[in-house]
């Protein structure tokens, strides 16, 4: 049976989980005119402060958030071997399959509701967000494609994460014995699929990497609270911050058409990523602390999985309707990257206060069990 682990990181492993879901906000509320990320987009657009502001936010220093979610996700599940297969993937259903139902499903109610209104309607057709490039309203689409949307291309664009956990939670097995026995090769190989964004058979290839290294670092009982004498922070904060401002102008000047650009583009975001990490993990144990001590801040924690369930597509919806309201403003699209997604922070925890206290039985089954308790869920 693993060892428990102790107090601190458990609190840091909590706190991390709510911070990352936080920013995930301003991640999904970019608002410049090409709104699909990759760690090699370029931008199309003249460099203004707005322009370079938002794409080295959401581009570039608040992408390490999903690759450190999974390495808690991959510890975490790691801990649990003494279940047995068939118990953790039977709670991974529950806890993971059922909630993406749920919140896919109320993706499409709050889309269906927007339009309902000719102004929302109109903010709801300038976002784009169908996955399958059909941005007619639902009535004009009808229930078979309602149907698929639910179940195979959610509105709710970020429950790719949970399905791809889910999926890896079922190849655990499999993960933890490459991840054992053959290390360095297959940490190679997924961390190509990463940096290129591939995935391999069914799987996606974007989260592998980092969920079989936080398998990794329980199984070799690495210490995470303790900052390893060989990591030097200056160089970590300086690669994480000073690449990503590179790659920021570098997406303004390179040639979109390039594949020297994908190259550079990709190299650049892998490295301040992993830089990232370790400098956001190993360099603010003091805030960590801080927080935890505060009964608010541990109560906000417990919303974390119903503000990721929830804030999307809403951060995108509200965006577009801030632009039709605003746009005569001067610098309307840095006050609404700026203003939205804490409109919509606030929205969500409020709206999860609400749920959990008038109907607890569907917050549980929304969120899997999770923000009940104040461990780690």
């Amino acid at each position: 049976m693993p060892a428990p682990i102790s107090r601190f990181l458990s609190q840091k492993l909590r706190f991390y989980t709510f911070i990352c879901i936080a920013l995930l906000l301003f991640v999904h509320g970019y608002n410049l005119n090409q709104t699909f990320l990759q760690p090699f987009t370029t931008v199309q657009e003249p460099l203004t402060f707005t322009s370079f502001f938002e794409y080295f936010v959401a581009n570039g220093i608040l992408r390490f958030r999903i690759p450190l979610l999974f390495i808690i996700s991959g510890y975490i599940y790691a801990l649990k071997d003494n279940q047995g297969y068939g118990t953790q993937v039977k709670k991974r259903a529950i806890s993971l399959l059922i909630p993406y139902l749920i919140w896919s499903a109320i993706g499409l109610a709050i889309t269906w509701l927007w339009q309902q209104n000719p102004v929302t309607a109109r903010a709801v057709f300038e976002s784009k967000l169908d996955q399958l490039g059909d941005n007619r309203p639902y009535a004009a689409i009808g229930w078979g494609g309602i149907l698929f949307r639910w179940v195979a291309a959610p509105i709710a664009f970020q429950l790719w994460f949970i399905l791809a956990l889910f999926l890896y939670d079922v190849c655990y097995p499999l993960i933890r014995w490459l991840v054992t026995k053959y290390p360095i090769p297959w940490f190679i190989f997924t961390l190509a699929l990463w940096a290129y964004e591939l995935s391999f058979l069914v799987i996606d290839g974007r989260g592998l990497f980092f969920f079989s290294i936080g398998i990794w670092f329980q199984k070799m009982n690495v210490n995470l609270e303790r900052k390893p004498k060989w990591i030097s922070m200056y160089i970590a904060w300086l690669l994480f911050i000073g690449l990503s401002v590179i790659k920021t102008f570098m997406a303004f000047e390179l040639d979109p058409e390039s594949k020297l650009t994908y190259a550079l583009l990709s190299i650049l975001h892998s490295v301040s990523v992993i830089a990232g990490i370790i400098a956001v993990w190993y360099g603010a144990d003091r805030v960590v602390k801080w927080c935890m001590r505060r009964p608010e801040f541990v109560w906000l924690t417990g919303f974390s999985f119903f503000i990721f369930g929830l804030h999307a597509p809403l951060v995108v919806y509200l965006t577009r309707l801030f632009y039709i309201f605003f746009h005569t403003v001067p610098n309307y699209r840095l006050m609404t990257y700026l203003v939205v997604p804490g409109i919509v922070f606030v929205f969500c925890v409020l709206m999860g206060a609400a749920t959990r206290k008038l109907v607890p039985q569907l917050y549980r089954w929304a969120t899997g069990g999770r923000g009940f308790r104040t461990g780690m869920q």
